[in-house]
């Protein structure tokens, strides 16, 4: 019995383990997905840390020149203390100096005589074996070129994370408007598919009865298996990659893999949202386009390294007081309340001057200046790439349009051609090649239409990031 009661208590724990590492599921339209990225993508999540980053970095630099506190504790043991030697001419001529030499000396003779007038050192260890001294130490940052450039370096590296942030988002933007739209494509394709093999099944069957009536030939059946087995084929391919195409839309939510997703758009209803020629005629504003932004941002920071460089050639100005105790003691009780300490302060000012590096820092300001140079090249660069991106953006979405409205024509066409083809072939007027053809052309057309329609979506997105169109 107590067996039984311990295998029920390890069934139900195990089962609540089991439930709650069970995935979650989610249903999202598009729109949905996107703001659900932008919050909790692993990219963004890492610009996010890179903000609170640069705030944490900008205070350390802003800290440089506030008050800094220091205490100090020195401890001191002298396994064996030093000797120091003191010339005996320093004393006086008399018999105490004269006893101490000779106890030093051990009765020294100097030319077979002995020394009367003290020659020589004596010597002799001073201090106490063991001190202890304790400080406190303020310092201030007077004035330092260097310094006033390091603020201004925080702040911009602090707008470059920021707009790296940015960036991200529109960038993921991108990339969940293509996975999401892989993943119904990939829907759309598999359905396409079936369809298409219901057909196939019914006109082999069909076929097969036929010839089994010695009304057709064998070829006629055997074209068609042929035709199944390649639908059958891509159908199998179109079900694993509708597994992946779901995998990759969650690593763009920031989900794990195994996340059970809903999409509630649907890729018609897609392709209508996503045709809109008014961005054919939208006015595009550079300034307000992130990579030029980050780009400028570029060239500030190289403006402030030249910056930097030529402030390392002005002086630089700092104070300081401080304040601390001594002890000494052959024994260690300096937490002894009747142990003696001596007090001392000392308040100092430093100037520092650079005089002469040998050309050193010329040198280093004349290469900022060349990467300063470099960087107005590159941000002239990055205006006429982004007005080209915008450009090719529409011409590229216009045709992605034009494209779509050609496929859904044709699609129409070519299966009005296989229709057709079927009814002639059944009625014995067209061969099983003719029927091929037909059906291949069906299938080629149904895939460029599937295909023109994602690429309406994400051509679209293309544009909208050209155009730095802001997240809604």
């Amino acid at each position: 019995m107590r067996k039984y009661i311990y295998s029920v208590f390890v069934f139900f724990f195990i089962g609540s383990i089991t439930a709650q590492e069970q995935e979650k599921e989610m249903s999202l339209s598009m729109q949905e997905a996107i703001d659900y990225a932008i919050k909790n993508s692993y990219e963004n999540k890492v610009s996010l840390n890179n903000i609170e980053a640069a705030k944490k970095r900008k205070w350390e630099t802003t800290t440089i020149g506030l008050p800094q506190i220091n205490g100090k504790v020195d401890y001191q043991n002298w396994i064996k203390q030093q000797v120091s030697l003191l010339p005996v001419a320093a004393f006086d001529n008399t018999q105490s100096t004269i006893d101490i030499v000779e106890e030093y000396f051990d009765g020294a003779v100097r030319n077979g005589k002995e020394v009367t007038t003290p020659t020589g050192f004596i010597p002799l260890r001073f201090g106490t074996k063991q001190t202890m001294n304790a400080s406190v130490t303020l310092t201030q940052l007077l004035f330092d070129g260097s310094y006033l450039v390091g603020l201004q370096s925080a702040k911009t590296y602090l707008k470059i994370s920021e707009q790296a942030k940015e960036k991200t988002e529109l960038a993921t933007r991108e990339a969940v408007i293509n996975a999401y739209g892989n993943v119904l494509v990939t829907e759309k394709s598999i359905e396409i598919l079936e369809n298409n093999k219901k057909i196939l099944e019914k006109n082999l069957n069909e076929t097969q009865k036929t010839y089994d009536n010695g009304l057709t030939e064998l070829e006629n059946v055997e074209q068609l298996q042929i035709t199944l087995g390649n639908v059958e084929s891509n159908l199998r391919n179109a079900e694993r990659l509708k597994e992946i195409a779901y995998q990759m839309l969650n690593v763009s939510l920031g989900n794990t893999i195994k996340t059970q997703l809903t999409l509630t758009s649907t890729l018609d209803n897609l392709v209508v949202d996503n045709t809109d020629l008014s961005l054919l005629a939208a006015q595009f504003n550079i300034d307000n386009h992130i990579d030029f932004k980050i780009a400028q941002n570029d060239r500030e920071s190289k403006r402030l390294l030249m910056k930097l460089e030529q402030s390392k050639a002005l002086p630089s100005l700092s104070t300081f007081i401080n304040y601390g105790a001594n002890a000494n003691s052959d024994d260690f009780n300096f937490l002894d309340s009747n142990q003696k300490w001596f007090d001392y302060s000392l308040f100092g000012v430093s100037l520092n001057v650079p005089i002469f590096s040998s050309l050193g820092r010329s040198s280093r300001t004349a290469q900022a200046k060349i990467a300063l140079e470099n960087a107005d090249i590159r941000l002239e660069e990055a205006k006429q790439k982004l007005n080209l991106q915008v450009e090719r953006a529409k011409s590229e979405y216009q045709l992605g349009i034009e494209n779509y409205e050609t496929a859904k024509k044709n699609l129409a066409l070519a299966e009005r051609i296989e229709k057709k083809q079927q009814v002639k072939f059944f009625e014995g007027i067209s061969s099983s090649f003719d029927l091929l053809q037909a059906q291949n052309q069906l299938y080629t057309q149904q895939n460029n239409y599937v295909q023109s329609m994602l690429n309406v979506i994400a051509k679209k997105a293309q544009l909208e990031n050209a155009l730095n169109i802001p997240l809604k």
